[in-house]
């Protein structure tokens, strides 16, 4: 009996042992591939594929928050001899007004250091059309939709639900206007007139973005700032872009006024590490979790990866941002 027990208890220790070193191996493997991706993207060239004269593409696509490595990687381009003028497709309904006014501030620095045109693929509303001002020349279909010039504060206001089931939240706070609206309670006048002056504010900032870079003013400006978005074929005759057309017309564009072969290649420039990609260091860490036996761990992990990328579809703050509205 007592042999038994022994043996029991030898083989529970061997299998925390075997646990132990398969987590070792899991935490090696992760560690060698971020060690390798950042060795990689820090010496690969952002072109994705070919070497040599060509023009730059550059994508913007989803929703638009602060990215200081999209502005850095749109800084070295700018910095690149090999790229002769830069094509940008933007496909965005917008973000938070500080991730759009960034991102225009970097594309119009590039625009002063290259030939630069936009092409709206399918969508370049609010923030999306802030991004596209920072071009000289904006392209997009008959049938895109641009415009959506306009600001929003959202915020939602659950006070009727918790009187409802019996909650007050208590608060003690510095002054009236802190941290107001809280959602808690009833928005109390000021703290209304607070956040309406953010909103103009920032609405003005953003028609006289439109006044500048377009040239559009009086009646003509107050029609296109009223939040509305259009087809290409309405924002050519309201001077919201320059040309119908597509990423051919782009380069026929930048041939005839900036002098551009028409036959140059285009190639991808990348915004982003190609091996710094949190999902793809998800896989890599799920899939060495699933070899070593460990398949709950890797099933966790793949979890938590859709909930960050859930959570980055949460957007706070001010934000210049169109979508359609929902069906009842």
């Amino acid at each position: 009996m007592s042999l038994n027990a022994d043996t029991i208890v030898d083989r529970r220790r061997m299998r925390r042992k075997l646990t132990f070193w398969r987590v070792v191996a899991v935490v090696l493997a992760v560690a060698a591939l971020v060690t390798i991706g950042a060795f990689a993207s820090g010496r690969a060239p952002e072109f994705i594929g070919g070497s040599g004269g060509q023009i730059a593409r550059v994508t913007i696509r989803g929703l638009i928050r602060t990215d200081q490595e999209r502005v850095e990687a749109l800084e070295r381009l700018g910095r690149t001899g090999s790229a002769k003028a830069v094509i940008v497709r933007i496909d965005t309904p917008g973000g938070t007004t500080a991730g759009a006014e960034q991102l225009y501030t970097a594309l119009a620095q590039l625009r002063r250091q290259k030939p630069m045109v936009v092409v709206v693929d399918g969508l370049a509303a609010s923030g999306g059309y802030i991004a596209a001002m920072a071009a000289d020349h904006i392209i997009a279909q008959q049938t895109s939709l641009v415009g959506s010039i306009g600001v929003l504060f959202q915020y939602p206001n659950v006070a009727d639900l918790l009187k409802t089931v019996g909650v007050k939240v208590e608060e003690i706070k510095s002054s009236p206007l802190k941290a107001a609206p809280n959602g808690y309670q009833p928005t109390s006048p000021e703290a209304r007139a607070a956040i309406e002056s953010i909103v103009r504010d920032t609405f003005q900032w953003f028609k006289g973005l439109v006044q500048t870079r377009r040239g559009i003013e009086g009646e003509l400006l107050e029609r296109v700032a009223d939040g509305r978005v259009f087809t290409g074929r309405q924002a050519i005759e309201l001077k919201l872009i320059d040309e119908v057309g597509n990423e051919r017309t782009a380069r026929a564009w930048l041939a005839k006024v900036k002098g551009i072969d028409e036959d140059t290649p285009v190639r991808d420039w990348s915004l982003r590490s190609r091996f710094g990609d949190l999902p793809f260091l998800h896989l890599a860490a799920a899939a060495a979790l699933e070899a070593v036996g460990l398949s709950s761990l890797a099933r966790r992990l793949e979890h938590s990866g859709a909930l960050q990328a859930i959570e980055r579809l949460n957007l706070d703050g001010l934000l210049a941002l169109w979508h359609p509205p929902a069906s009842p």
